[in-house]
């Protein structure tokens, strides 16, 4: 798969690194000179230029690309890449980083974005999933089907408690994908049973959000 990621910071070359060890082909578009260092990723392909412009994401081949990630940590950037991604090259998945949680409505189809990541969104999640058992807490959201991943530690003598998967009468358009469970991860089948402590990850539709909440409340 070829990959373009655009920022050349710690969260571009990291996500780079990932993808290259996979044996995935990534080119890292960056602007800034200071931050041009080749040498720090030695294995993917480098441009040094204004991804936000046309003619950088001609001279790129973007439009060549399986995927592309808006790493900078500018949001202005992110999105306007997103949206020259999505609108002039036609690239099937775009994924944009989210620096600033208020500029969260924004990264959506309207801008070209598939999938956004909000890393302050993302660590707010995980306190408030380690201080919230029993509550719903929402992962990600997934721009393009319109849904989100979300999480619930099943607490104590709670309705989930000694329930299995079969008996949760989950709402159309919500699945549990998966049951993190004493470190590890299980399958789910309608015959597991919950036990305290576990974490359901489950993907919900748009339409099948707040039903889901009502029936794991």
């Amino acid at each position: 798969m070829r990959v373009a990621v655009v920022g050349a910071g710690s969260v571009g070359r990291s996500i780079a690194g990932e993808l290259l060890a996979d044996g995935h082909r990534v080119l890292i578009i960056e602007r800034l000179r200071r931050k041009f260092r080749p040498e720090l990723t030695p294995a993917a392909d480098w441009m040094l230029a204004d991804a936000c412009e046309l003619g950088t994401v001609d001279r790129a081949g973007i439009a060549l690309c399986d995927a592309v990630v808006a790493a900078t940590g500018d949001d202005k950037a992110n999105l306007v890449f997103s949206l020259l991604a999505k609108t002039q090259c036609g690239v099937p998945r775009v994924v944009a980083r989210v620096n600033d949680a208020g500029n969260r409505w924004l990264f959506g189809p309207q801008w070209g974005v598939d999938v956004a990541v909000s890393t302050p969104s993302a660590l707010v999640s995980l306190v408030e999933e380690a201080v919230t058992v029993g509550d719903l807490v929402e992962l990600m959201t997934l721009q393009q089907g319109q849904g989100t991943i979300v999480a619930v530690t099943v607490a104590a003598g709670s309705r989930l408690d000694g329930s299995d998967l079969a008996g949760l009468g989950l709402p159309d358009g919500a699945v549990v994908v998966g049951v993190r469970r004493d470190g590890g991860v299980l399958v789910p089948g309608p015959t597991l049973v919950l036990q305290a402590g576990d974490e359901l990850v489950l993907a919900a539709s748009a339409g099948a959000e707040d039903g889901l909440r009502e029936r794991l409340r």
